[in-house]
């Protein structure tokens, strides 16, 4: 997403991952050439599905298993989710790590017994997802993205896929602000093109979002702060001046390197 884009006739293939990949992506580099969506943690060593995206073809899926892998999408109790609902996405196969070094606690809790096969195990990724009828996955964020505000559930991922439909927006992240000594409230982070003030932005998921979603803060970025692996880093996203308000921020480089 970072790349300026060029005509590289000789380029034949892509394989995207990290981040979810989004349909303007594929529309600016899918063209005349193979486009693949990869999905995997770093605990299934690390690509678990893949799938060949298309141009037009709306929301990217993050494909099917790779070989010696298997997904299952389940419910709280463990059960296979029928196609369409979503639920928590869990891998087993090869490619899964023995487990967090010197963690026994946390392994226990996120390798678990492989309901399905005697002896194997299955690794719980914390993703929501859900399969599609054509057998692809669809990724939908992850499940602690959930979060109650004023007695309200709210999926932050639903906040960020308004955003980002918004003309002129190239990339959003919204976050649960819970600063110390400050009320929690919802806070955007927006690199978009088109100039528009925080207010205005606002204005305009209150036309798509009930009240209680839209973000009490909406701070302007000319890029998202990003960990050394390319993902959004969302403990480097700067606190609004005064919360509560609309802000427009630019963030400045912290040292050489950034």
């Amino acid at each position: 997403a970072a790349l300026p884009f060029a005509d590289l006739p000789d380029l034949d293939t892509i394989v995207v991952a990290g981040e979810a990949c989004s349909e303007e992506l594929v529309s600016r580099w899918a063209p005349g050439r193979h486009f693949w969506n990869a999905y995997g943690p770093t605990e299934t060593s690390i690509c678990a599905t893949m799938g060949e995206c298309f141009a037009g073809g709306g929301k990217p899926s993050i494909g099917a298993p790779i070989d010696n892998m298997q997904v299952f999408v389940l419910d709280a109790r463990r059960a296979l989710l029928p196609v369409g609902v979503p639920g928590e996405l869990c891998i087993g196969g090869v490619g899964l790590a023995r487990g967090y070094l010197d963690r026994p606690e946390l392994t226990a809790e996120k390798f678990i017994e492989s309901p399905f096969e005697r002896g194997a195990r299955l690794y719980r990724s914390g993703d929501r997802a859900r399969f599609r009828p054509d057998g692809t996955l669809e990724f939908l964020g992850r499940i602690d993205a959930q979060i109650k505000l004023r007695g309200f559930r709210i999926e932050l991922g639903e906040i960020e896929a308004v955003l980002k439909q918004l003309p002129g927006v190239d990339d959003a992240v919204v976050v649960l602000r819970e600063d110390p000594g400050a009320e929690r409230l919802l806070c955007a982070y927006v690199v978009e093109s088109v100039g528009r003030s925080s207010a205005e932005l606002r204005a305009l998921l209150r036309e798509k979002l009930p009240e209680h979603m839209v973000p009490s803060a909406v701070v302007r970025l000319a890029a998202l702060p990003l960990s050394p692996s390319g993902k959004v880093d969302r403990k480097a996203l700067p606190a609004p001046d005064e919360l509560g308000a609309d802000q427009e921020t630019d963030v400045t480089p912290r040292g050489p390197i950034e």
